[in-house]
């Protein structure tokens, strides 16, 4: 048995003794479900360079990158905001500037480079566990994947109080993640399997 498993179990024994039971989680109170190769729409962050490209006015199309407050600059136009939206978005709010210019323009936006990507596609654990992780997501890989990379819970957690944070439709959101009930009952139903983005929180009790 690793040294990793033996703390594990240690540490469920520990907590246990805090265990309580629930009823089903309300629909509303859990994340939208997803399939395990899903990922959210790519969204460009700093230093991501993209071509913009006009139909038939290859004078006014460039490549250029975000820019740190989130902007591209696009000729005639100036400012379009990039950061933070997808590829489809940045092309309709350009061709919304172009039309007091150019006749039903058609924009399209091509990424050619995403260094942001490293950060965007990772997923992240901290609080009360052995060491708080920021690693890339994997398909398939749930909550209690993520915690058991982490090394497990530590002995101040909480783990009943945790916490998923994850951004839908462009809302950062937050659902109860029962991580007790999870470990030491085997009620998986707040196992939720995780997007890229998304950051689990476990607080610590206060003696």
């Amino acid at each position: 048995m690793t040294v990793l498993r033996v703390i594990f179990l240690l540490t469920m024994i520990f907590v246990s003794a805090c265990s309580g039971t629930r009823g089903p989680l309300a629909e509303d109170a859990r994340p939208p479900e997803i399939q395990a190769s899903e990922a959210p729409e790519f969204r460009l962050g700093t230093g991501d360079v993209i071509s913009v490209s006009v139909w038939k006015n290859p004078d006014l199309s460039v490549r250029v990158p975000v820019r740190p407050d989130g902007f591209i600059s696009v000729p005639l136009v100036g400012d379009v905001l990039a950061g933070g939206r997808t590829p489809s978005e940045i092309s309709a709010d350009t061709e919304v500037k172009l039309q007091q210019f150019i006749r039903t323009p058609k924009v399209s936006v091509i990424i050619e480079e995403i260094p942001s990507a490293e950060f965007q596609n990772r997923v992240r654990v901290v609080g009360g566990v052995a060491e708080p992780k920021s690693i890339s997501h994997r398909d398939g890989m749930t909550i209690i994947d993520l915690v058991l990379e982490a090394g497990g819970v530590n002995e101040f957690a909480s783990p009943n109080s945790a916490k998923l944070y994850r951004t839908v439709d462009g809302v950062a959101q937050v659902y109860p993640v029962y991580l007790l009930d999870i470990l030491s009952e085997g009620l998986l139903d707040t196992n939720y399997p995780l997007v890229p983005g998304d950051v689990i929180t476990i607080p610590e009790r206060r003696f």
